[in-house]
Formats: C-alpha cells, structure tokens, sequence
C-alpha cells in the first residue's frame, strides 16, 4: 500500500511539472527568446506614473514582453522589475488601467492591481 501512495505522489508531480513546463514553452517563457528592445524614451514631459503589480513573471524573457507591449501605447513608457513584479509606467498623456490591462494580457500575463504614483514614482 506505501509503494502505491508513493508512486501516486511521484506520478501526480511528474504531471504538474509537465503542465509547467507545456504552459511556459507556449508564452515563450524561461528559455523563450524575446529580443529586448531599446530602451524607449518619455517623447515629453512627464505627468503622471502609474505602478502595475503582475501575476506570473519569471525570467528576462517575461519582463522584455511586458516592457514591450507597454511600451506600444502612445506616450507610455515601462521600466519592469523582476524581482518586485512590477511595471512603473512614465506617462506623457493620460493613459487609462485598461489601455494598461489590455498591454500586460497581450504578453499572457494577469494584472493584480494598478496604483497611481506621482511624478517622481511615490505612490498616492
């Protein structure tokens, strides 16, 4: 009866690790090679920072892809942080959560939460 309850636990975490693994291969994820892009300047002055906390990224090759696909919006400028899971977002414009939303789920990821900073980054 142990064999079996010990080749069921070893059988149910050979699945999850080979879930892992499909779902990270599929997203480009810890291996993948999204080539990071030149850093993109504000094109004017500053009015607002926005920080955006974001559920499941976990290499460089995750936080090229969500830079990225922020750095896509008009007058939005991202600077990713790994090891906070953050993305603070320079604003030359108004620029809506949902512009921000669509951005992050474009590169698969989930937004947990967006806050506004003010102008040098301190949250409100």
């Amino acid at each position: 009866m142990g064999d079996i309850i010990i080749i069921l636990a070893v059988a149910a975490g050979l699945v999850f690790a080979v879930l892992g693994t499909v779902k990270r291969s599929r997203n480009g994820c810890c291996g993948g090679s999204v080539p990071k892009a030149a850093p993109k300047k504000p094109d004017g002055e500053i009015i607002g920072k926005k920080e955006i906390l974001i559920e499941g990224m976990h290499c460089e090759n995750c936080r090229n892809r969500v830079e990225s696909q922020i750095n896509r919006i008009d007058g939005a400028v991202a600077k990713v942080s790994l090891k906070r899971k953050t993305a603070v977002v320079s604003m030359t414009r108004p620029v809506t959560d949902e512009e921000l939303i669509r951005a992050v789920e474009r590169a698969d990821f989930k937004v947990v939460r967006i806050t506004e900073c003010g102008k040098g980054g301190k949250k409100r």
